[in-house]
């Protein structure tokens, strides 16, 4: 089972983006909570937007589980720098609650950068937000997921051996609450040969599920303008990257890729639409039924 699904706009509020991947047939969905320019550390959510986001989700034929939040981009939880840390550890406690609130699947975040160079308090920064978040909210059913780095500049996360740093000091009560995922351009970004060979993007999995002791809860499928270990996290439609279509199938026809969100984060045909317009992107259409095609091929 494949739960295809895209990052939709939300113009309209986020039970529009509902409707629009239901509209497109998605299975799965990513949205932000709020604004994700902003620390958002005192936004709340309202039962009644809730109400009105999980009927939408009801609508378009999507369950809860398989939605993800991805968490403002201003978080940096592995800053040296005592008053930044404090409020990225505050964004995203409030991020894990809003979420939690939602009763969505997980909550994906970029760990941050060690601007002081020192890569492994830096993850232990990230742990200790981490837990923090686990901390201050309840336990449900979301996951707070690290999702892996493109290694820009001084950024952490882009090795299995540094997400198992930031997960190693989880209370193991909370463990279950955690995890991570893998973005597709970030990994071709970061120099793993995903798109050399099946065994060689086997290996790449192999050596994140072993090192850090799990699978990925879910995958970003993005195509990658940036060159193969640029570090440049920019991304591109399926087939129109750098990464090119074939290692995609690759990766659909991988155990690791059934029953897990399966996110496309490209670039839309048409940023701009009405609030009360529930019609899905034709970019996310056409990438979500290549994809089915490239699933079925030689299923």
């Amino acid at each position: 089972m494949h739960l295809l699904g895209a990052h939709c706009i939300d113009t309209g509020g986020i039970p529009m983006a509902a409707r629009r991947a239901g509209r497109a047939g998605m299975r799965a969905l990513q949205i932000f909570s709020a604004i994700p320019k902003y620390y958002n550390d005192k936004v709340g959510v309202k039962p009644e937007r809730v109400g009105r986001f999980r009927d939408a989700l009801a609508d378009a034929g999507i369950r809860p589980e398989h939605v993800i939040v991805h968490a403002a981009y201003v978080l940096n939880c592995a800053t040296p720098d005592p008053e930044k840390w404090e409020r990225a550890a505050a964004g995203l406690a409030k991020e894990f609650e809003r979420s939690t609130a939602l009763g969505v699947g997980g909550v994906c975040f970029h760990p941050g950068a060690a601007t002081d160079g020192d890569r492994d308090a830096a993850c232990d920064r990230v742990s200790e937000a981490m837990r923090r978040a686990l901390a201050a909210v309840p336990a449900g059913t979301t996951r707070l997921l690290i999702e892996n780095t493109a290694g820009a500049g001084t950024t952490v996360g882009r090795t299995p051996d540094e997400i198992a740093r930031m997960l190693r000091s989880i209370p193991a009560d909370h463990r279950a609450r955690t995890g991570y995922g893998l973005d597709t351009c970030h990994l071709f970004a970061s120099g793993f040969p995903i798109a050399e060979s099946p065994a060689a993007q086997r290996g790449v999995l192999d050596d994140f599920e072993q090192t850090i002791g799990e699978p990925p809860a879910f995958f970003h499928l993005n195509d990658s303008h940036g060159a193969f270990g640029s570090n440049k996290d920019r991304h591109a439609v399926i087939g129109e990257g750098l990464i090119g279509t074939a290692p995609f199938g690759w990766l659909l026809h991988d155990a690791r890729a059934r029953g897990v969100p399966l996110i496309l984060e490209t670039p839309q045909a048409q940023p701009e639409v009405g609030e009360d317009d529930d019609t899905p992107d034709p970019w996310d259409v056409a990438s979500i039924a290549a994809l089915r095609q490239l699933a079925d091929a030689g299923s």
